[in-house]
């Protein structure tokens, strides 16, 4: 038996850190975001012995597991590890994992926990557990950051599980998916006036989020200040898409940005802000970085008439621009015969 999977990556328009603990639990935190046509895959092969065989496509790196040996996390192909671990319990049954990613770890894209959706989508549809888009989401939630200790928010695991545009609430206890119907004139006109560039650069999200929680902790007011800012421009700017006011749309993302960067200093770096500066010098309205910050994917709103010339200036300037889609649909999950 071969089983599939893929899970979309996502591009957070607002909101982001107000799904990091402790915030949500303490005020309650909401984003804005939506997949896109970039994905996370894996492919399961049954073995006829009781092996475990995992390759990572992107980096030519596996790892082998006889039924005796130890699967313990070194930091080789960690995620796949855990997901199996916690799902699996090494069963009687042998597999062959293959994965593999359209964006690497750190772009800004979730691609980390878009992938981890995928695995705990692998392993359901092997083992055919009943589990919903809320059951994933948690779980490969839980399993990233408790399991393995990574640092982060819930945001991106919702946003892989379910797909599409949605406004998410992140509560004390709970967690509510809210999808937005909007309009494909709307959605057409997002996505022809939006630009989504690779900086040159990545990061490591988990020192971002250590800072910003440590300033959240001591009560720093410009990070709390921040957060509560990031949650109301969220509200503002779910509305402005849903009204079709889109360059109000493009000036909260603006606006957005300035407030992320207050909490905390390794959000942006010079080079980002000079990047941007140049960006909106030659007709973009907004943007930001995406994910938790500091480098990967620089997202922005530019007029049609402009956003031709914020091209070209990004190239200039070292950056690659990336052609998108939005994507509708969140994980999925499919069975193939064997040959």
């Amino acid at each position: 038996m071969i089983v599939r999977t893929k899970a979309p990556l996502r591009i957070s328009f607002a909101g982001g850190g107000t799904d990091v603990p402790p915030f949500p639990q303490q005020e309650g935190g909401c984003v804005l975001s939506s997949t896109i046509n970039r994905y996370a895959y894996g492919t399961l092969r049954t073995r006829e012995d009781q092996a475990i065989n995992i390759e990572s496509l992107d980096y030519g790196l596996s790892v082998n597991y006889n039924p005796e040996d130890l699967m313990s996390y070194d930091g080789k192909l960690d995620l796949v590890k855990a997901a199996i671990l916690k799902m699996d319990g090494r069963g009687e049954t042998g597999f062959d994992v293959f994965i593999h990613s359209d964006a690497p770890p750190g772009s800004g894209l979730g691609s980390s926990s878009a992938m981890m959706v995928a695995l705990v989508g692998l392993l359901k549809e092997f083992k055919g557990l009943p589990l919903t888009d809320y059951d994933v989401a948690e779980l490969a939630y839980v399993i990233e950051r408790e399991d393995l200790g990574i640092k982060g928010g819930l945001q991106d695991q919702y946003a892989a599980a379910f797909g599409g545009f949605n406004y998410i609430e992140f509560l004390p206890d709970h967690v509510i998916v809210n999808p937005l119907k909007i309009r494909p004139a709307i959605v057409n006109e997002l996505q022809y006036n939006l630009l989504l560039c690779y900086t040159g650069s990545s990061r490591l999200s988990s020192n971002i989020i250590e800072d910003q929680v440590k300033r959240y902790e001591s009560g720093e007011k410009d990070s709390l200040d921040a957060l509560r800012q990031l949650k109301a421009m969220t509200i503002e700017m779910k509305n402005a898409l849903l009204r079709s006011k889109l360059d109000d749309f493009g000036d909260l993302l603006h606006h957005e940005w300035q407030q992320k960067k207050r909490m905390s200093h390794k959000i942006s770096a010079p080079i980002l802000d000079e990047i941007y500066d140049e960006a909106r010098k030659n007709g973009a309205l907004g943007g930001k970085i995406t994910g938790a910050g500091g480098g990967g994917f620089m997202l922005l709103y530019c007029r049609f008439d402009k956003k031709h010339k914020v091209a070209e200036r990004l190239k200039e300037m070292g950056c690659t621009i990336t052609e998108f889609a939005f994507e509708p649909f969140g994980l999925q999950t499919w069975r193939v015969a064997n040959d």
